[in-house]
């Protein structure tokens, strides 16, 4: 919309006149570049006053208005699209080729239908704990964030009771974490959350997935107890102590596997 350049409101020299700014500014406080600004007052998406002369100026105020405000908090995770439902969704696919070579079968193979089951309603339980937890905010009660923990330390005890090594445990959360902080970076960019929000958030998520990967490691070191001879400060126990150990429980019979691969039943 251009105004009249006769209009005593607007004309230079008026009261009011200090509120006008020219092309080069206006596009600043927008953000936008000048082309972008003169198009979009040319199409009267901005309003626009043309000085006798030919130049721009824009009302500092119309364009203030036009700035979305600063939101003081970011919206809840399900609102922008983040359910347990759809982040369970993103662990169907094909895994990633791990880039180390495997010595020997994939513990996953050697589960049975039941175990696998079990294995996918713990990482459900997981995520439903983990999106409740960054909902709630550093603020919040930490009850979310240590059901979480609990369901982490529960997984590495299981992975031990199988006869898996530590690294094999590791992996498998690895195997948990990767999809769950790419699902949440594509749903922060696809709803546009701002640079701020959008830190945060994933900050969050790392700090909390960090504490999920040590209580999967205590799990896996406290399903037995230490070998004879190990280290001081909780050494966790080697893989063949912990499958000796096994061989005393009565999953004890798998044997040690090495990589991760297509199954789908990790957390």
């Amino acid at each position: 919309m251009r105004a009249a350049a006769s209009d005593p409101s607007i004309r230079p020299g008026h009261p009011s006149a200090s509120d006008w700014i020219g092309l080069g500014d206006a596009s600043t406080l927008l953000g936008v570049s000048a082309a972008t600004l003169r198009r979009w007052s040319d199409e009267g998406r901005v309003p626009v006053f043309t000085t006798p002369g030919g130049h721009r100026r824009y009302s500092r105020r119309a364009l203030a208005a036009m700035i979305p405000s600063v939101r003081r908090e970011r919206p809840p995770l399900a609102r922008l699209g983040a359910s347990a439902e759809r982040i369970v969704r993103a662990y169907r696919g094909p895994l990633p080729r791990r880039r180390w070579p495997a010595t020997g079968p994939s513990w996953v193979e050697r589960l049975s239908e039941t175990q696998k089951a079990e294995f996918r309603q713990r990482g459900r339980d997981l995520v439903d704990a983990l999106l409740l937890h960054l909902d709630r905010g550093p603020a919040g009660a930490p009850e979310h964030l240590d059901r979480a923990a609990r369901l982490a330390a529960e997984h590495g005890r299981v992975m031990a009771e199988l006869g898996c090594s530590t690294v094999e445990a590791v992996e498998s959360f690895l195997q948990f974490r990767a999809p769950f902080l790419t699902e949440l970076t594509r749903i922060a960019r696809r709803r546009g959350l701002d640079t701020r929000e959008a830190t945060a958030l994933l900050a969050a998520v790392e700090s909390a997935l960090d504490r999920l990967l040590v209580a999967t490691i205590e799990g896996h070191a406290g399903a037995f107890p230490a070998a004879p001879g190990a280290a001081a400060f909780g050494e966790v126990a080697s893989g063949a102590q912990l499958r000796a150990a096994a061989g005393r429980h009565p999953a004890g019979g798998l044997r040690h596997g090495g990589a991760r691969r297509r199954g789908g039943a990790s957390l």
